[in-house]
C-alpha cells in the first residue's frame, strides 16, 4: 500500500506535486502547532507595514484544520490539477506555472483595493486565505454529476469545454460553460461566502480573456509567459525510438543498378 501510494506521488506533474506537499505541510504544521494560520493570513496591513510579504505566499497553502474536509480538498486538488497539467498543458508547465502566478497575483491585488472600499471592505476583511479562490480557477471535475462536497471547480475548464453536459445533484442539466454559476448559487445557497468563489470565477476569467480571446482579437499575446520563468522549467523531451528489427529500403537510385 505505501509503495503505491509513493508510485502515485512521484508520477504526479511537477507544480501538482509541489503545490499538493506544500498544502498538506503547511496544514500538518498548523495542526501539531508548529506554526500558526495566525501568521499564514493575508493581512494587507502587515504585508505593507511590517513586510510581512510571505503572507502574499501562505495564504495560497492553508486549507483549514486536518479533517475529512480537507482530506476531500487535498483529493480533488491531486486529481483535477494533474489532469490539468497533463492535459491542457502538457509539456508546458511553465505556463501552467505561469497561470498559477497570474492567478494569485489577481486575487491578491482584488483584496488588497477591495479592504479600501467603502461598504464592501468589511467582507473583503474576511477573505483571510485565497486558496480556494485559486482552486476555483484550477481545479476540474470532469464528472456528469457535482455533489455538496468541496469541491472548487475550474473556471478556464469550464471554458475550454463549454459544450460537456453536466448534472447537478440529478435535478437538472446543463453543460460545463455555466458550472462556474451554478456553483457560485450552490455557494449562496449554503451560506458559503460566495465571495471566496466570486474571486475565483473573476481571476479565472481574466485569465481564459488575456489568454485565448485578445490574442485571436489583436494578434498580441500579453500573458506569454517569460522567459526566466521557462528557465527553470525543462520542457518535456519527445523521444523518438527506432525499432531494433526493422530493415528499411535502399534509396530508389539503388533499385535500379544492375
Amino acid at each position: 500500500m505505501a509503495q503505491a501510494v509513493e508510485e502515485w506521488y512521484k508520477q504526479m506533474p511537477v507544480i501538482t506535486r509541489s503545490y499538493l506537499t506544500a498544502a498538506i505541510v503547511t496544514t500538518v504544521g498548523c495542526s501539531l502547532e508548529i506554526i500558526s494560520p495566525y501568521h499564514l493570513y493575508l493581512n494587507p496591513k502587515f504585508v505593507l507595514e511590517r513586510y510581512e510579504v510571505w503572507r502574499l505566499v501562505t495564504n495560497f497553502l492553508f486549507f483549514g484544520i486536518l479533517d475529512l474536509d480537507f482530506l476531500f480538498h487535498m483529493f480533488f486538488l491531486a486529481r483535477y490539477c494533474k489532469l490539468l497539467e497533463e492535459n491542457s498543458f502538457r509539456g508546458r508547465t511553465a505556463d501552467f506555472f505561469y497561470m498559477l502566478l497570474f492567478g494569485a497575483t489577481v486575487l491578491t491585488v482584488i483584496v488588497f483595493v477591495g479592504v479600501m472600499i467603502p461598504y464592501v471592505s468589511e467582507s473583503f476583511a474576511k477573505i483571510i486565505f485565497l486558496s480556494n479562490s485559486l482552486t476555483f480557477m484550477m481545479v476540474s471535475s470532469r464528472h456528469s454529476t457535482i455533489s455538496h462536497t468541496p469541491i472548487r471547480l475550474v473556471y478556464v475548464w469550464s471554458k475550454q469545454n463549454p459544450f460537456i453536459p453536466m448534472s447537478f445533484l440529478g435535478l437538472f442539466t446543463f453543460t460545463a460553460a455555466y458550472l462556474p454559476w451554478v456553483l457560485l448559487v450552490f455557494s449562496i445557497l449554503v451560506g458559503a461566502n460566495a465571495w471566496v468563489d466570486l474571486l475565483g470565477m473573476i481571476a479565472g476569467h481574466a485569465y481564459y480573456f488575456l489568454e485565448y480571446v485578445y490574442p485571436r482579437m489583436t494578434g498580441r499575446r500579453p500573458l506569454k509567459t517569460p522567459s526566466f520563468i521557462k528557465s527553470l522549467f525543462a520542457d518535456d523531451a519527445v523521444v523518438v525510438t527506432r525499432p531494433a528489427n526493422v530493415r528499411f529500403a535502399p534509396p530508389p537510385e539503388e533499385l535500379h543498378q544492375d
